[in-house]
């Protein structure tokens, strides 16, 4: 400590006369009306001492203002992202289930031309094998549902209930290997059988001099007692008469794309 007062001594003894002199400069303000030709020139030495102590403090006080501000920013704009994600969320739900609505109304409408007694329900579960083309539905014999009820969507038919549990049900869909439905070809009335095929669905029993077109709509013959009459099978994708076969060689695609089928009816009695 010594050493350190010893080697800067004479800068200390500096600051120390400069410390006097403004206090006692200032002492004499207090107590003088006139300024003499000292205080003016302890003014005149001191004036570069305060000015850079005054920029000093007017620098520490703006950085430190700047400081402040940055870390109340940062604060807040934490708090404006959390709202914006928040706000988004809400938007993707109010998105969603106006979608939802707009299929709905699809499907509402589809029922409302039918002669029948419809229950809605949503699809929850669907078969990942390729043995089978199933969908489970989340509706049961809770709410009176049972085997061999037909159940359809806005597009069209999709297929018939096959297992049902208390609050579930299992429905094939139309196009399972093992599915197999009377239909009719809409322009001409040409009959035959609509069977499942993986994707698509093949029309067996369609005599080889009945007009068919590409693009012809298929619909349910309603033969059978299962699927009401005139329901939207598919669309006819391609049409092959072997030169002596009896029968054309018909292939349609489903008008409902089950990839994406998130809704459903469940046709369930006629109308009283």
């Amino acid at each position: 400590m010594r050493e350190l007062l010893e080697r800067y001594r004479f800068l200390l003894l500096a600051i120390a006369l400069l410390l006097a002199t403004v206090l006692l400069y200032s002492y004499n303000l207090r107590q003088k009306t006139a300024t003499t030709f000292f205080e003016r020139a302890v003014l005149t030495f001191a004036t570069p001492f305060q000015v850079g102590i005054d920029g000093t403090t007017d620098t520490i006080t703006a950085s430190w203002k700047n400081y402040l501000w940055l870390v109340d920013a940062r604060q807040r704009n934490i708090e404006l992202g959390q709202e914006n994600l928040e706000l988004r969320a809400q938007l993707q739900q109010v998105q969603e289930i106006a979608l939802q609505n707009k299929r709905l109304r699809k499907l509402l409408a589809f029922v409302d031309d039918l002669d029948h007694s419809a229950l809605p329900a949503q699809v929850i579960g669907e078969d990942g094998s390729n043995w089978a083309r199933t969908i489970i539905i989340d509706k049961g014999t809770r709410s009176g549902l049972h085997a061999g009820f037909p159940v359809v969507a806005a597009a069209g038919v999709v297929g018939r209930i096959i297992k049902t549990a208390p609050d579930s049900s299992r429905v094939l869909l139309i196009t399972d290997a093992s599915s197999a439905i009377a239909a009719l070809i809409q322009r001409t009335r040409t009959r035959g059988v609509a069977r499942g095929q993986g994707n698509n669905l093949s029309i067996e029993y369609a005599l080889r001099d009945a007009e068919i077109q590409v693009g012809d709509l298929l619909v349910t013959s309603g033969m059978g007692g299962v699927f009401p009459k005139g329901l939207p099978l598919g669309l006819v994708e391609s049409v092959t008469k072997d030169q002596f076969g009896l029968f054309q060689q018909i292939t349609a695609t489903p008008t409902n794309d089950f990839s994406y089928l998130e809704e459903v009816m469940v046709i369930v009695g006629e109308d009283r």
